[in-house]
């Protein structure tokens, strides 16, 4: 399933130094430039995040025939680019920073610009979506009446996340979730808000996030309205409902915000085209934003120009989704079972899954896995959580919290992703999962596996892998107790 993405791109450049004096012209700080970065902004920077993470993307736009476009098509190297005509120059954002502080920013062609027109092939990038993300940035392509008739007849059936700005066109209705933050909730909702103060109670109090959302739920007819506000998380507010559902956020040390809503829409989308409902989605979403930023946001996104500027890029964008190596990623830490067993499954692959508590790795769950992989083309592992792990093999255990079990079993090459579950079985897991083949150790060898009946109801099969009885985890355990 193919994640779109719709919307204005722009060229942000990066230029950053110290400043150590002031110049000798005006009382103005001296930025000595040590680094200059390039990369593509708005739109552009949301399908990078997703092709980065390892997903299919396409990224559906519009560009300007000039020396900034051309630098765009190379940043965006990698991404499937649907482009037509914009008509106008490439809109150019220039950052001078000094350390980890902004100084000035310099725009260029970025005043108000005609809508676009859209080519059919970017409608019809557009209808093959599995999920859509509207990165609305003003420069009007959300505003092309046909790209707006398509995606109102496809908000019924395909999720649409909104990504809206203040000089941008309103959403179209019936989209999953519109994703403002407080300043631009407030901005939208201005007139409204101004009108009803003066028909509160005096002395009452409401969270401003609230009080937007529920104007902007009405006004946009939107299926949702999610307000971000920060550090301080974000309000989700669903048609039909009278009870906002509150977000919070882990508090992290960062500088810099930008990116932080593009990175949050992109994890949306994952998150709801993996099945998730949009209260699950949104809590991983928030929590993505702010990891981003807890590891440098922007700044610390990779060059994606290619040596060759005919050959696609390097993709390596740190923490994400691991696309399966069948498909030609690298090694990358994964976090989405379900989506990669449906992307793999899209490719004709076969997916492969295993469970067990993995308290101890040792030898023998290496070999095990490393034979499991072969037989498909992803391994999923369904990883016992911390509280099932204690109910099956008593208080003192696991030894090892699941968190670390699972990044453990992240690090081993021939593993593609952790799913972990709090049942006392897998099967809850692998009814959600419905993996090709479902693999257990060789100790099964002779018997039925408890799972098969379950796995054989989707056409799945179970087999077995060589077991190593003279490595366990109970055995290591107790050698360790007797050292410590």
């Amino acid at each position: 399933m193919r994640i779109v993405v719709v919307g204005d791109v722009m060229l942000d450049v990066d230029l950053s130094g110290e400043a150590t004096r002031l110049s000798p012209d005006a009382p103005v700080p001296v930025v000595d430039v040590s680094r200059v970065k390039r990369r593509a902004g708005g739109a552009g920077l949301v399908a990078r995040m997703l092709a980065g993470d390892g997903w299919p993307v396409t990224l559906v736009t519009v560009l300007g025939d000039d020396d900034a476009g051309r630098q765009l098509e190379a940043h965006l190297a990698g991404v499937r680019l649907v482009s037509g005509p914009s008509g106008h120059p490439s809109p150019v954002k220039t950052r001078v920073r000094a350390g980890s502080h902004a100084v000035v920013r310099f725009d260029q062609g970025c005043e108000k610009s005609p809508v676009p027109a859209v080519s059919p092939a970017m409608l019809r990038a557009v209808e093959t979506a599995g999920v859509i993300i509207v990165a609305d940035y003003g420069r009007g392509l959300a505003a092309n009446p046909q790209l707006r008739d398509l995606l109102a007849r496809l908000a019924g059936r395909v999720p649409i996340i909104w990504d809206p700005h203040p000089a941008g066109a309103d959403p179209v209705p019936g989209v999953a979730v519109v994703t403002p933050n407080l300043a631009e909730a407030a901005k939208a909702a201005q007139s409204r808000l101004a009108a009803r103060a003066t028909e509160s109670p005096e002395g009452e109090e409401q969270d401003p996030a609230v009080s937007a959302g529920r104007i902007l739920l009405e006004q946009w007819r939107s299926r949702a309205v999610l307000v971000t506000k920060g550090e301080h998380g974000a309000v989700l507010l669903r048609a039909g409902s009278d009870s906002p559902h509150h977000v919070p956020a882990p508090r992290v040390e960062a500088g810099d915000p930008c990116g932080a809503g593009d990175r949050l829409a992109a994890s949306l989308a994952v998150h709801l085209l993996a099945g998730r409902n949009l209260e699950e989605a949104a809590a991983l979403a928030v929590h993505d934003a702010a990891d981003f930023l807890a590891s440098g946001g922007v700044s610390a996104l990779p060059d994606t120009v290619a040596a060759d500027p005919g050959a696609p890029a390097a993709v390596d964008s740190g923490p994400g989704i691991r696309k399966p190596r069948s498909q030609g990623a690298g090694k990358r830490r994964g976090s989405e079972p379900l989506l990669l067993a449906r992307a793999v499954r899209d490719n004709g692959g076969t997916v492969v899954a295993t469970g067990g508590c993995f308290d101890l790795l040792h030898a023998g769950h290496v070999r095990s896995l490393a034979a499991a992989r072969e037989l498909g083309d992803c391994l999923i592992v369904c990883l016992n959580s911390d509280d099932s792990v204690r109910r099956l093999k008593g208080p003192e255990r696991p030894i090892i919290g699941q968190q670390d079990r699972a990044e453990l079993l992240l690090a081993m090459e021939c593993v593609d992703a952790v799913m972990i579950f709090d049942e006392d079985t897998p099967e809850a897991a692998l009814e959600r999962l419905r993996p090709d083949i479902w693999v257990k150790g060789g100790d099964y060898k002779g018997a039925r596996l408890p799972e098969a009946d379950l796995v054989e109801k989707w056409g799945g099969r179970c087999l077995t892998v060589p077991y190593h009885p003279a490595r366990s985890t109970t055995g290591l355990a107790d050698a360790l107790a007797k050292v410590s």
